[in-house]
């Protein structure tokens, strides 16, 4: 099995229950991790036989660009289409992070996550 991870990822979007949150934006962090037998890939060295990120990356960057109320939402997306994407993970795990969510009081962020095994 090879676990391969993006941490990190970066994004202004527009994703909120409120409509105030959807106009004025805020700062995400995505997490993705993907297992997979990627053992063609680490034989061959052939990007082919393995979870590529950049993909991965490309993915979230895209849904992240589409404004929705909630994130359990968005990380559902993703992991939809990683999951089309490489049909042969065994495991993925999406997890989408919130800072400074508007509570009222300091919060260093709110996130969801959203897992699926085979």
């Amino acid at each position: 099995m090879t676990k391969i991870a993006l941490e990190g990822m970066r994004f202004y979007a527009y994703h909120g229950f409120y409509e105030e949150e959807r106009k004025i934006g805020n700062h995400f962090i995505v997490d993705v991790e993907v297992v997979a037998q990627a053992n063609r890939g680490a034989m061959t060295d052939d990007l082919t036989g393995t979870i590529n990120y950049e993909t991965i990356y490309t993915i979230c960057r895209i849904e992240m660009q589409k404004p929705s109320q909630l994130l359990e939402h968005v990380a559902q997306r993703m992991l939809n289409k990683i999951n089309h994407q490489f049909s042969f993970a065994q495991r993925i795990r999406v997890c989408i992070s919130k800072q400074q969510p508007p509570l009222g009081g300091p919060v260093k962020r709110a996130y969801v996550e959203v897992q699926q095994g085979r």
